[in-house]
């Protein structure tokens, strides 16, 4: 079968790290990028508790743009083995199963949560984070007998949705009811990221909510407030004008445009109902804020914006995917005593008063009618214009672009 795989080598990391800041396409366009297009087999079964999978659409996330473009740090690369099928987003068939898997059967339409933790890698006595329900921060994505991954898709051994069969442990997979079509499925991982981020850090009623970012994570940080009927004030920050409709769309109060500093920054200050303060040299401040600020960028202006526009005591939550960042000023985080958490994946939530997988809740939420994500599926490419694909999603302005996915 066909592949798009990313293969480590010392002398095409540098090359591309090098000449790739001026023809960025180096990066996907090129037989000197670590990026391939080829055939390999079929992935097998590591077990009887393991089933393969037919994808129908796998999604191009912003963490496969960033290993692309080699973005980021290289204090990821222990959790990866070479080399790997890219993808981890999807919705498909079920077409083999072990002969122990239990749940679900061949010709089942599922989405799986990639996340490669203590279950999934045979690991009899499981971590602490594991026990605990936090699958996402497992101690052992390195061990086991399944090759070292945070999930699928960065994994040798499992495959991923950037080809047309991967195999994934039973626990993680989730059957999708007839509620739920292909285009929602596929938008089940992305969803979950951001309601995971929300119902670990729930706004109250009466909050102010600032979303920097408004592309697929902010923009479902939106929705996943609202279909949790919480009615906080939602400020969102959107670079592009469709996404400014969309923010829009799915609950935002109010869109803020991104244009030059001394535009968008009062602007933002003023909705936030923060005083602008000037310091002999620099960058504005804000006294006031927000009470939480999700960043859904990961840059080093948007995590600068992020810190200046959270009141005192507020949260700054960082889901933009942020690595090596230079020139970020943190006095005020301590001065303010801003609480700054991270957020990674999904995993078990407290949902109306008991532990249920972040999943099952998105798959909920959306078979209830409370949430359609469908609008943000804007391209569509089978897989062998893979190259097409990437340079679309990797310039968002140019062609109006929210998510792009593979049909097989």
């Amino acid at each position: 079968m066909k592949a798009v795989q990313f293969n480590y080598s010392f002398l095409r990391y540098v090359l591309c790290k090098t000449v790739g800041k001026f023809l960025p396409s180096l990066h996907w366009n090129s037989q000197l990028s670590c990026l391939h297009y080829g055939d390999i087999p079929e992935p097998a079964l590591p077990n009887n508790e393991w089933v393969k999978i037919k994808v129908k659409y796998g999604g191009i996330c912003g963490s496969d743009i960033n290993l692309i473009f080699l973005r980021d740090s290289p204090a990821l690369s222990p959790f990866t083995s070479f080399p790997f099928t890219l993808g981890h987003e999807l919705v498909g068939i079920i077409t083999e199963v072990g002969s122990e898997v239990k749940h679900v059967i061949p010709g089942d339409r599922v989405v799986i949560d990639p996340v490669l933790s203590c279950e999934t890698r045979g690991i009899s006595r499981p971590c602490s984070a594991c026990q605990h329900g936090d699958f996402s921060l497992c101690e052992h994505m390195t061990d086991g007998h399944v090759s070292p991954g945070l999930l699928v898709g960065t994994c040798h051994d499992t495959g991923g949705s950037w080809s047309p069969y991967l195999v994934a442990h039973q626990s993680q997979v989730f059957k999708l009811p007839p509620e739920i079509n292909d285009i929602n499925g596929v938008m089940v991982e992305p969803f979950s990221c951001a309601l995971h981020s929300v119902l670990r850090n729930p706004p109250k009623n009466h909050d102010t909510v600032f979303i920097i970012g408004a592309g697929v994570i902010g923009l479902c940080i939106i929705a996943a407030i609202r279909a949790l009927g919480i009615s906080c004030r939602i400020i969102v920050l959107a670079k592009h004008d469709y996404q400014a409709e969309l923010a829009s769309h799915y609950g935002a109060d109010e869109v803020i445009r991104l244009t030059s500093k001394n535009r968008y920054f009062p602007k933002a200050a003023s909705s936030l109902h923060a005083k602008l303060l000037t310091p002999i040299f620099g960058s504005s401040i804000a006294q006031g804020g927000a009470d939480i600020t999700f960043e859904c960028v990961g840059k080093e202006s948007s995590i600068h914006d992020a810190l200046r526009l959270t009141k005192s005591g507020g949260k700054v939550i960082l889901l933009g995917l942020a690595g090596i960042l230079n020139k970020i000023d943190w006095t005020t985080v301590w001065l303010n005593e801003l609480t700054v958490k991270g957020s990674f994946a999904y995993s078990t939530e407290k949902y109306e008063g008991k532990k249920t997988r972040t999943y099952d809740i998105a798959i909920e939420l959306m078979a209830k009618g409370k949430i359609d994500l469908s609008p943000l599926i804007t391209h569509r490419f089978p897989l062998e214009q893979y190259k097409r694909a990437i340079a679309t999603a990797s310039n968002k302005g140019q062609e109006a672009v929210v998510k792009v996915v593979f049909e097989h």
